[in-house]
């Protein structure tokens, strides 16, 4: 894997980088443009909403950033290394290292602790011993607030607790970036604002964040939005004024027991 890594003006490495990246798909007899030459990077430490509507080329996006997809023409590059051109093994590889996917179904395996969902993508790295591994975990279940529900089981908690294991996860392999994908999208809105208390935390730690989602709220949160529409970015921009999701949690009524 060849490594290319530059640095932003501000002399920041930049982790993503995509080069005039179109996608195309043959649909039948037609060919459908889902990325019309995008083309943006961002540096280590951003915490960046990507938004779009439905059929806007988001999904498509995701899939290429992720390394799940390849351009058909342009380059992206992830923490330097040049990503078209990979076999899906090497992307597999690359992905494992570089990325922490948070998904907004949790993609938890059911009836397993949360230490053990946690190590699974350590699984695959065989420079990580067992050892480490567990303490990789434990370490990051400590950091999202769970170091009392270790050996919880998924089935045995709440959304939101659900959520706090795969950011642990998305974070114990260390790696360049990390994904999310509606990462809120699922959970009620207090909790959803527990979660964003969460990234801003990792944000103000020095960790990149890329968050998609089609809830224009959210990006009120992050440092920079970019919005995709019919597969071209028609918004990049940084935010002056990011408010605190911490003081949003605390002016929301309390729970009502039943």
């Amino acid at each position: 894997m060849k490594d290319t890594t530059q640095t932003g003006a501000d002399g920041r490495k930049v982790v993503i980088e995509l080069q005039h990246v179109k996608r195309n798909f043959i649909v039948g007899d037609e060919v459908v443009h889902a990325l019309r030459g995008v083309s943006f990077s961002i540096r280590e430490g951003e915490f960046v909403t990507i938004m779009g509507t439905s059929g806007s080329g988001k999904s498509t996006l995701l899939n290429q950033l992720g390394c799940l997809d390849t351009p058909t023409s342009g380059e992206y590059l992830l923490d330097g290394i040049p990503v078209r051109k990979m076999r899906r093994r090497e992307r597999a590889v690359l992905r494992n290292r570089k990325i922490g996917f948070v998904f907004q179904n949790y993609n938890l395996l059911p009836k397993t602790t949360a230490v053990e969902n946690v190590e699974l993508p350590m699984l695959y790295n065989a420079g990580i011993s067992a050892s480490e591994r567990r303490e990789r975990a434990i370490a990051a279940l400590r950091m999202v607030g769970l170091g009392e529900r270790l050996y919880h089981r998924s089935n045995q908690m709440s959304g939101g607790q659900m959520q706090r294991v795969a950011i642990a996860r998305a974070l114990a392999t260390n790696p360049a970036v990390i994904l999310a994908d509606e990462a809120t999208g699922n959970l009620d809105t207090r909790t959803s604002f527990e979660i964003l208390v969460l990234f801003q935390k990792l944000h103000r730690e020095g960790r990149t964040i890329v968050f998609v989602t089609h809830n224009p709220e959210i990006a009120q949160y992050s440092s920079r939005n970019i919005v995709l529409r019919d597969g071209q970015v028609r918004e990049d921009v940084e935010n002056p004024n990011i408010l605190s999701a911490a003081e949003a949690l605390a002016a929301l009524p309390l729970p009502q027991d039943d």
